[in-house]
């Protein structure tokens, strides 16, 4: 199984990767900065100056029904935020 899930595609993480060349992925959450560093650099070929990763907690929602309270939450993900060294990029749209 590979450490990198998918891309965030926000606007907050478009708008870091135009400005700052700084991509956004969804990892497991038992890697850490250097296997995430050796994925991206693998899988896109780019060379990687920095990682940043963030625990993004699960949202908890209740609501009352006829049948009593209900309560739900999402998963627990965490995030990569990778910045890639000047003048490199990576096309997440090119095989659509």
């Amino acid at each position: 199984m590979s450490i990198l899930i998918k891309p965030v595609i926000t606007e907050k993480a478009t708008m870091d990767s135009e400005v700052n060349n700084r991509y956004t992925f969804e990892v497991k959450k038992t890697s850490n900065k250097v296997e995430i560093k050796k994925a991206v650099e693998a899988a896109y070929g780019v060379s990687v100056e920095k990682v940043r990763t963030i625990n993004v907690r699960p949202n908890r929602k209740s609501r009352y029904t006829k049948s009593g309270v209900i309560t739900g939450k999402t998963n627990a993900i965490k995030k990569a935020i990778v910045q890639v060294a000047e003048g490199d990029t990576i096309d997440f749209y090119n095989n659509i």
